[in-house]
């Protein structure tokens, strides 16, 4: 690992990039929390220090281009370029198109696709400049085998998908990496948060185990540590991509006759 130990983790303020931000710490990154919400992230900084780790508090929407690049100015002017920036802002409700309000399609678009494309273009001169540097993307499985009833949320994954896609070919040479990380359902406060989605689930999806956001994050910290392109957990979940890859139009019948219907 290199002396030069500077995370951001966006979507930090719960889930997968809260405990991934723990995770870090504990392995001594000093860690910038992006998010929304100061006030869970001002607990989380407080929690981090309190264990011995040091970590920077940055309350803004990362969809907001310019509030990320003034984010980034302010971080790399205290803390010079990172070494690893973690897209984990996430958000967006499951419903058709005709159901799914003008404003919940431009908020699914925000996150997690322009707050990861913001976030990545506040860093990336000055990690080309270093010549090093990983960006690590928490995909969906919808980018891989849409299922109905979720469509502003799987355009907004699929988006991701292609950023990642796009960086790997813009990167080449340059010292840095992307990887884009597929989860399956997370125990997270997503469901919570939008009720009536975790019903559009697909029935074969319920195939794949449930992760805790630890778990995740134990993913994420292996990922950092031996960057790869694409990484799927849990294993299922790779078995499924192999199902859709070999049998195409079997999986999304599968996928559209267990999903939900109008």
């Amino acid at each position: 690992m290199s002396e030069h130990r500077v995370a951001v983790v966006t979507g930090a303020s719960s889930g997968i990039g809260a405990a991934t931000a723990r995770a870090l710490a504990a392995d001594g990154w000093r860690v910038v929390l992006v998010a929304r919400r100061a006030d869970r992230l001002a607990g989380l900084a407080a929690e981090l220090a309190a264990g011995g780790g040091e970590a920077a508090v940055e309350a803004v929407d990362a969809a907001d281009g310019g509030a990320v690049a003034a984010m980034g100015s302010r971080v790399l002017a205290s803390w010079g370029a990172p070494s690893l920036v973690v897209n984990s802002a996430g958000a967006g409700v499951w419903r058709f198109l005709e159901e799914t309000a003008p404003e919940e399609i431009l908020g699914m678009a925000g996150a997690p696709y322009l707050a990861a494309a913001n976030t990545c273009a506040a860093f990336m001169a000055a990690m080309l400049a270093e010549g090093r540097g990983h960006f690590i993307h928490i995909g969906s499985p919808a980018s891989l085998m849409p299922w109905p009833g979720a469509t502003a949320y799987t355009a907004s994954r699929w988006a991701l998908r292609g950023l990642h896609e796009a960086l790997c070919m813009d990167l080449v040479g340059t010292g840095l990496a992307s990887s884009l990380i597929y989860f399956g359902e997370v125990s997270s406060e997503y469901f919570e948060a939008n009720p009536g989605s975790h019903e559009h689930i697909p029935a074969v999806g319920r195939w794949i185990p449930r992760s805790t956001p630890e778990r995740c994050a134990e993913v994420v910290r292996r990922v950092v540590r031996r960057p790869r392109r694409v990484v799927f957990h849990p294993f299922t979940l790779r078995l499924m991509w192999w199902a859709a890859k070999l049998a195409p139009a079997p999986t999304r019948w599968l996928i559209a006759r267990t999903g939900r219907r109008h």
